[in-house]
């Protein structure tokens, strides 16, 4: 009898064993987090000398500067007083950073989760004068290797700046029945989760006080209008009041009816571009946004400008927001009360993303097909009018402003006089740092 008891005991003992303990140890090759503590990220955004572009993103033009968001950096402030000869002045570190826009002399910025406002009166000695802390979506860069797990993210810890790759220990959980490793649970963050939750540029537009306004690029999440900074994520546009413009502040939340990329100002209105189309919003009641209507098209990347009831937008395929290979640039007619939409003609194109408007000029940014421009007088034949191209660049985001064009690629910021439309012609350039 005392074997028989042994033996069941013991049995009970694997059983017990086997089924309740379901975590091990092992060591494996992790993207590590990076972190930058709070009070660190709260008491960095100063000037420094100048540097060379590295990874530039979104433009923004205001008076004699174009600015070029370094992308998480911060910014470079380039003179372009005289466009010849633009000259880079100085950086202006701003962890975080991938949007700006300016009202008068107050730059506003996102630095990870917060918004920042920075007095640029005088623009070599930029200061911070306002902070609305941790009222954007906690995001997280790229991974360094997409291959391999993400460890879980602590946000007490501060914001993640980067990513390091090396072996650690962690927990893995064995599911019952099937016999196969889950690393414990961590928060799912999109591979360009601060692109997606918000960035920006500024395209700016409308109320009394427009002329006090900067002018962004085609890619913008950020616009100002009448009193208020617009700031456009995946799902959620966030208000600002800027009346004061060194003190901004929360001014509510409208939720969006589509994955969000891009925002254009135009005739009190905001213009969404999205994965699955165009939005409109009413600025009839500046403080609510309130839906107007839509235009749907294929799932691409998709941002958008507005000029003299037409809609210019660009649809790109082969990315995160669709594998498809729909590369085209979409003219659509509006109505005077932009509830209906006629789709004028499709232009088939190689990797486009930004774009811009000026008169009758079209300028579209074609990736790794470069610049190109176009008369686009007659909206059924556009590319049948081609004024110039400059195909030996990689084009991402451009500002027409009259007679000069700014624009920037992955390889450097390009500058180009159009006052001649007969003889378009680039004019300055500055280089991305050699890698």
């Amino acid at each position: 009898m005392k074997t028989l008891y042994t033996s069941f005991s013991c049995l009970l003992a694997s059983l017990f064993f086997f089924s309740c303990t379901d975590k091990f140890t092992e060591e494996l090759r992790m993207n590590i987090p990076v972190y930058m503590d709070y009070e660190t990220l709260r008491s960095s955004v100063q000037s420094a000398s100048s540097r060379e572009l590295s990874n530039p993103g979104k433009i923004y033009f205001k008076g004699d500067y174009l600015m070029v968001v370094e992308y998480l950096k911060g910014i470079h402030v380039i003179d372009v007083s005289n466009p010849a000869n633009p000259q880079n002045k100085v950086f202006v570190e701003i962890p975080g950073c991938a949007d700006i826009a300016v009202k008068d002399n107050t730059l506003y910025a996102d630095s990870y989760i917060d918004l920042v406002a920075i007095d640029i009166s005088d623009m070599m000695h930029p200061k911070e004068t306002g902070r609305i802390e941790s009222v954007f979506p906690y995001t997280v860069p790229v991974v360094a290797d997409e291959k391999l797990p993400m460890a879980n993210i602590d946000q007490e810890n501060g914001v993640v700046t980067g990513w390091e790759i090396r072996r650690e220990k962690r927990d893995l959980e064995y599911v019952n029945p099937v016999n196969y490793p889950v690393y414990p649970s961590y928060e799912y963050f999109d591979k360009n989760s601060l692109g997606s939750y918000y960035a920006g540029g500024g395209q700016t537009g409308g109320g009394a006080d427009a002329s006090s306004f900067g002018k962004g690029g085609s890619m913008a999440r950020f616009g100002l209008y009448d009193r208020y900074l617009y700031v456009a994520s995946t799902y959620i546009l966030y208000l600002f009041d800027v009346q004061n413009a060194a003190k901004p502040v929360k001014a509510g939340t409208v939720g969006l009816n589509g994955t969000v990329e891009t925002l254009f100002v135009y005739d009190k209105h905001l213009f969404f571009g999205t994965q699955s189309g165009m939005l409109v919003y009413s600025l009839d009641v500046p403080s609510l946004p309130a839906y107007l209507s839509n235009f749907w098209h294929v799932t691409s990347c998709d941002p958008v400008v507005i000029q003299d009831d037409y809609a210019y937008i660009t649809l790109r395929g082969g990315t995160t927001c669709n594998n498809s290979n729909v590369n085209r640039l979409d003219v659509v007619k509006l109505s005077d009360d932009y509830k209906q939409y006629d789709l004028v003609n499709s232009y088939t194109m190689t990797e486009p993303y930004g774009l811009g408007i000026d008169g009758n000029t079209l300028f579209v940014c074609d990736g790794k097909d470069g610049l190109k421009i176009y008369d686009a007088t007659d909206k059924k034949t556009i590319t049948d009018h081609s004024l110039a191209a400059f195909p030996e660049i990689h084009a991402y985001d451009l500002i027409p402003t009259g007679e000069y064009l700014f624009m920037v690629g992955s390889d450097g910021f390009y500058l180009y006089d159009y006052s001649d439309i007969k003889n378009i012609r680039q004019i300055g350039y500055i280089p991305v740092a050699a890698k």
